[in-house]
């Protein structure tokens, strides 16, 4: 018994021996930030593109029809001509009647 009490002993010794009681200090790299800097000269002027296409040219419509003539009308039939009154007998005198002219409102 005396061998495992001396065993015990040690493997307690060994275990609190492998423990380390200080904090390990980790440290994280920053974070690195990219500030531009100054402008670089102006690039070369880029090629003109292509013409595009001309679209077709539209066909013409079709001509309208011509409307139809109108029915002429017929003539009215002309009346008889009347007979022509007899001539007046001469007067003794002759009355001539002015009436006055409507008032202006």
């Amino acid at each position: 018994m005396n061998r495992s009490i001396l065993i015990s002993g040690l493997l307690g010794v060994l275990s609190l021996a492998a423990c380390d009681k200080t904090p390990t200090v980790v440290n994280v790299p920053a974070t690195t930030i990219a500030v531009p800097g100054p402008a670089g000269p102006q690039g070369a002027t880029g090629s003109q593109g292509e013409t595009g296409f001309q679209g077709a040219t539209g066909y013409q419509g079709a001509t309208g029809s011509q409307g139809a003539t109108g029915k002429q009308g017929e003539e009215g039939y002309q009346g008889a001509t009347g007979s022509q009154g007899e001539t007046g007998k001469p007067g003794e005198t002759t009355t001539v009647i002015v009436t006055p002219p409507a008032p202006a409102n």
